[in-house]
């Protein structure tokens, strides 16, 4: 298990990770969730030994991560750490065997990873010459190529065509059921709540909403509303009052109850306004979740 607790972080006098605690169980895939600046990837540099906590501890089943253990992580950064001018498989085979793993099996994974994750390339190609997103499969073979025990990952899913995001999603998938605890960062909420058996959203460097996809959502149903209507006037939303007009799509607008506002005083508000077309209570997406963690 990856355990994060109270971890606390500053850079001068900007505190970015305010007593963080949560934990990444075995076979586990953990969607780690934030707005930009939230201290997502501070927390992962933190495990890996790029930045030392100010306090707290980062533990691999209840052992302070020393450097034997952060060898055991496969990383994954968001900015592409591999060298640019080396081929791919030279540079895979070399970061392996920096892992203590022999040159011929290294050889071998690297090549196996490189046809299953179907990277596109020319034998003699450097890295550079690859597109965008074959060098992020790449970047997911290099934190693979050790057979770690825990992946940290961030947003290893940015510039992947569909199907490259499917091939990728299986490895992550296919790790978790091997045991292996997932942590991994993204902005794009349709996989995290697609993939992941927990997902923590932190906001001022900290964990303030976490939990299955429905327990989340359950702690949100109740306060979104549908509501469609035919006849009324251009920009009728803003006029429903105890409200806040949260999308449109369609012609169906979502509005967020406020505090205190009962949903029959908006049927009568919206009955004066155009005939209802539909008027019901909305199942609330991980993006609704998410807007409301880290807005409220």
């Amino acid at each position: 298990m990856l355990n994060f607790d109270r971890v606390v972080k500053s850079f001068g006098p900007k505190q970015v990770l305010n007593e963080l605690s949560f934990a990444v169980r075995p076979g586990e895939l953990y969607g780690f969730c934030g707005a930009n600046g939230a201290g997502k990837t501070t927390a992962m540099r933190i495990a890996l030994g790029v930045h030392d906590a100010d306090s707290g501890v980062v533990t691999i089943d209840g052992r302070p991560i020393d450097a034997d253990l952060r060898a055991q992580i496969g990383y994954m950064p968001e900015e592409r750490g591999l060298y640019a001018k080396m081929r791919p498989i030279d540079q895979l085979v070399y970061l392996a065997k920096l892992s203590g793993v022999r040159a011929d099996e290294a050889s071998r994974r690297a090549a196996e990873w490189i046809e299953r994750l179907g990277v596109v390339m020319s034998p003699k190609d450097p890295l550079e010459k690859l597109s965008l997103g074959n060098q992020q499969k790449v970047q997911l073979i290099a934190a693979l190529m050790a057979e770690p025990r825990v992946l940290v990952l961030d947003e290893p899913f940015s510039g992947l065509d569909p199907v490259a995001v499917d091939a990728m999603a299986d490895v992550l998938l296919e790790q978790a059921r091997n045991g292996i605890p997932v942590l991994f960062s993204s902005h794009q909420l349709d996989l995290v709540d697609r993939l992941c058996d927990r997902i923590g959203i932190i906001r001022g460097g900290r964990i303030v909403a976490e939990g299955t996809v429905g327990e989340l959502r359950a702690k949100v149903a109740g306060r979104l509303l549908q509501i469609s209507l035919q006849g009324a006037e251009a920009g009728w939303p803003e006029s429903v009052p105890g409200v806040r007009r949260v999308d449109d799509h369609d012609g169906l607008v979502s509005f967020e109850l406020s505090d205190g506002t009962d949903p029959d005083d908006v049927l009568d508000a919206v009955r004066r306004l155009g005939r209802i077309e539909h008027f019901g209570w909305r199942n609330p997406s991980l993006s609704d979740i998410f807007r409301e963690a880290v807005t409220a």
